[in-house]
């Protein structure tokens, strides 16, 4: 079994091996799971406890020659950008939401406007040291011994191990984005531009280098184009009374520091703050700006699940049965996307819907998610409530959506509520290479199974 680099600084050496003192100490039927300060998950569980794994959210070190990174598994997106801007330097795939963490980005996919071109964050992933079920560190690559794990961290949620460092490849930026917001009457037409700027890169003669979208309505959808560039005539600012998607039907142009670009999401939750009311400009003065931000929505989410406040105030306003939540991320391939959201407008109504063209870097497949190489899917992410009536059952529209997917060669991340069938999951996430991946890894079952965590919830 491949061991672990040394190198990094002690006070990380040290961390590494206090989680894994904490969990060789864990009864051996105690359930594992990982304790962190934030989480971006929506399966809410009650409780607290876990396995605490305090000093692995550092930056070790920032290679502006090589374009590298050395980081700590739980670094949040936000101190890693922090630290590589000053370089000219970015992560090549940077999720939207400043406390995403790196390790949780690359067991459970985030996404973003490069993903059209540089894919998902583990495809960047050059190194990773994990801590596993069978309580070991392993240093996995994609050519040593351990590159069976290499290859199975994404999607694996945690449950073959912890990475507790990753070495991940960077990107060379600019200061500031030019934007172009283009807009599409229908779907089929967004999703041919969509099929076309990822072929090339470019439109209308100028290289893209972001790309995502907003959905609206059926009639109306837009396109935003970035452009890393030099100088700006000007600099929008919606971390403040402006808010980011609202922009985006009112303006054919823009401009955005880096910085804010890459957070132009997260001051809003993209639109899901207008649910607790921060969007309301009089809420919006008195609401301190340090608190406009994704982690604080979420804690705020967390407590209503809890009590079930916004769910019963649904319910009796509207004499509906109950209050689903859709909390979810697909990916439709392109040639699929207008028959997606034609049926996504028709079946389950939430607006605006996010859109994110995504293609895999090479001709790498990746076991737990295996979408194909070069083919073009689009991400599309939607995060809201849905009434039911008497009778639905408590995830009849996710259900919904799952069985559209299915048809139409789709997958779902797995961060939120999956109803597969055990069949259907294994078909979809690579069930028998799963298992042998357990068996190597976690012989004796310390970490939770794949399928029990992201769908039995338990």
């Amino acid at each position: 079994m491949a061991s672990a680099v040394t190198g990094f600084s002690t006070a990380h050496e040290e961390a590494v091996a206090a989680a894994r003192e904490r969990l060789a100490a864990l009864p051996a039927d105690a359930p594992v799971r990982l304790h962190k300060k934030t989480s971006n998950l929506f399966r809410f569980r009650d409780g607290a406890g876990g396995l605490e794994v305090d000093g692995l959210d550092r930056v070790l070190h920032v290679d502006p020659v090589a374009r590298t990174a050395d980081v700590g598994g739980m670094t949040t997106y936000e101190d890693l950008v922090a630290a590589t801007l000053p370089h000219g330097l970015m992560p090549l795939v940077a999720p939207q939401l400043k406390t995403i963490t790196l390790g949780g980005a690359v067991v459970g996919l985030g996404i973003e406007s490069t993903s059209f071109r540089d894919g998902l964050p583990h495809e960047s992933v050059l190194a990773a040291d994990v801590l596993t079920g069978a309580g070991e560190i392993v240093h996995a690559t994609p050519d040593n011994e351990a590159a069976d794990l290499h290859a199975a961290l994404a999607n694996s949620y945690g449950t073959l191990g912890y990475a507790v460092a990753l070495t991940i490849e960077l990107a060379p930026v600019r200061p500031f984005v030019a934007l172009r917001h283009l807009r599409f009457d229908d779907a089929a037409s967004m999703a041919d531009a969509c099929a076309r700027i990822t072929a090339e890169r470019r439109y209308d003669g100028e290289a893209v280098d972001f790309l995502d979208g907003t959905v609206f309505t059926a009639g109306e959808q837009y396109l935003t184009l970035g452009r890393l560039v030099d100088e700006a005539p000007y600099l929008s600012d919606y971390t403040g009374q402006g808010i980011y998607y609202r922009s985006i039907q009112q303006r054919h142009t823009d401009h955005l520091s880096i910085h804010d670009y890459l957070w132009r999401w997260d001051t809003d939750w993209f639109w899901c703050s207008r649910a607790l009311g921060v969007q309301h400009p009089l809420v919006r003065r008195v609401w301190p700006s340090r608190l406009r931000r994704s982690d604080v929505y979420r804690r705020l989410v967390a407590l209503d699940r809890r009590y079930g406040i916004s769910e019963r105030i649904q319910t009796r306003a509207t004499g509906a049965a109950g209050v689903e939540p859709i909390i979810q991320d697909v990916e439709v391939p392109v040639e699929h996307l207008a028959e997606f959201l034609d049926f996504f407008h028709r079946e389950i109504g939430i607006s605006p819907v996010w859109v994110c063209p995504l293609r895999l870097r090479g001709d790498r497949t990746w076991p737990l998610y295996p979408l194909e190489p070069h083919r073009t899917y689009v991400n599309v992410g939607f995060w809201s409530d849905a009434l039911l009536r008497p009778g639905m059952a408590r995830d009849h529209h996710n259900r919904l959506i799952e069985r559209k997917l299915m048809e139409l060669e789709g997958h779902k991340s797995l961060y939120s509520t999956a109803s597969y069938t055990q069949d259907e999951f294994d078909t979809l996430y690579g069930g028998a290479a799963y298992r042998d991946l357990k068996a190597r890894y976690d012989p004796a079952g310390r970490l939770p199974d794949l399928y029990t965590k992201c769908v039995l919830n338990s």
